[in-house]
């Protein structure tokens, strides 16, 4: 079984020049001055008894003026890593070439499904990697998190491909251990999230799935810094690009309208070491309205289509299954008054009225404008497209000497 590790690593302008108009936004991606999580996350690898897979650094930048710069940082992190595996660098400069191949071969309409730029445009550059590397098994990791399991590798291996009581294992989630050694999320209580339980749903879906037996069972949310995917799926289904953050979960949900179990193995734990997040509440919490006001339309618009399976929201109850429901517009109103008050008590005017704005953009911007169901028809069956192509020989050969180029 052949397994590819794929590691994406986001990066952003110097400290001193900071976000600037137009740039991408990540939770927190690392200064081109700083020297990040990465070689950490690399060295932590050391850790591992498997060592049998390839590791792929995929660098990701917030802007293309800095693209250059940050896959040479990332290439000189990976020289001074010695993880004791074969390590291969993917940046903008292969997607480039990718996508002149594409056109090459007349094939320039799938460019679009490979970018680097959005959460979920970077988890489909991880499994086409994988993909092209002829791999059977996809280890998505990210580079905040450190191996302290040496049998992570093992575990990750032990029930992916296989069917157990008649049904195939084709997707397994681990789950994140905190900063404290637990799994519970921890933040600090503001009055605003009274309204918008996340952290509480988030504990109370974790513990029934992660704190309970059986080891394998079926789960509601997934992470998408541990996870392991089977060629079965991540040729067939991709991650949804106009999903702005909360990617990993809106894959299991689309995984299972194409007919796929996930499953959360509550063994295979990784440690999630993040830095403090950049962007103000506000922000973080408008991008989670965009995200589930689109993926509750996403199910709503769901028609009977022969091989497809029609998901409910409380089939992901209690997380994310609370936000996909018909109150998710008052959650938000409420939880929006709540945090402009507490900005406002703060002296924070401008906080205040993005907290506000966040009620109106949900009922007109976050609200799709094309029926999210449909997109992800032509979204999947272009991807299958993709991955049917460049599995030929010939294509993948010249996609592998792309890629294939040691650091």
């Amino acid at each position: 079984m052949k397994v590819t590790m794929v590691i994406p690593s986001y990066w952003a302008r110097e400290t001193g020049t900071g976000w600037k108009q137009g740039d991408a936004i990540y939770d927190h991606p690392t200064p081109l001055d700083k020297a990040g999580t990465l070689l950490r996350a690399i060295q932590s690898i050391k850790k591992l008894k498997g060592k049998d897979f390839q590791l792929v650094i995929i660098a990701v930048a917030t802007a293309e003026d800095i693209e250059a710069r940050v896959e040479d940082k990332v290439a000189s992190t990976i020289e001074s890593s010695n993880p004791g595996v074969e390590v291969l660098l993917f940046g903008a400069s292969h997607l480039r070439q990718i996508h002149g191949l594409l056109m090459r071969e007349g094939k320039k309409g799938y460019s679009a499904l490979l970018q680097l730029r959005g959460y979920s445009n970077v988890r489909n550059l991880c499994m086409f990697v994988s993909h092209i590397l002829n791999s059977e098994v996809a280890v998505l990791i990210d580079d905040d998190e450190v191996f302290e399991d040496p049998e992570f590798m093992s575990k990750a291996r032990e029930f992916i491909g296989r069917d157990i009581e008649g049904k195939a294992i084709n997707a397994v989630a681990g789950y994140y251990l905190q900063p404290d050694g637990g799994y519970h999320v921890k933040k600090p209580y503001r009055p605003w999230m009274q309204h918008w339980d996340q952290y509480s749903s988030m504990n109370k879906a974790f513990d029934e799935v992660i704190g309970s037996e059986p080891r394998l069972k079926d789960t509601p949310f997934v992470f998408g810094g541990n996870m392991v995917v089977h060629r079965d799926i991540f040729t067939v289904v991709p991650f949804d690009p106009d999903v702005p953050r909360g990617e990993d979960i809106d894959f299991l949900i689309n995984a299972k309208m194409f007919g796929y179990s996930f499953f959360l193995d509550n063994q295979l734990s990784i440690k999630h070491l993040p830095p403090q997040k950049a962007h103000p509440v506000w922000r973080s919490l408008r991008e989670d309205i965009y995200r589930f006001i689109y993926e509750r339309a996403k199910i709503e618009s769901q028609k009977e289509v022969k091989g497809m399976t029609r998901v409910y929201p409380d089939m992901f109850d209690p997380y994310p299954g609370c936000f996909l429901k018909h109150d998710l517009e008052s959650k938000i109103e409420s939880a929006s008054k709540l945090l402009s008050e507490e900005y406002l008590a703060q002296g924070d005017k401008k906080g205040s009225e993005e907290a506000l704005k966040n009620i109106t953009i949900a009922r007109t911007e976050a609200v799709p404008k094309l029926d999210p169901f449909q997109k992800l028809r032509v979204l999947q069956r272009r991807w299958h497209e993709l991955m049917s192509f460049t599995a030929r020989e010939e294509i993948r050969s010249q996609l592998n000497e792309i890629i294939c180029k040691e650091v």
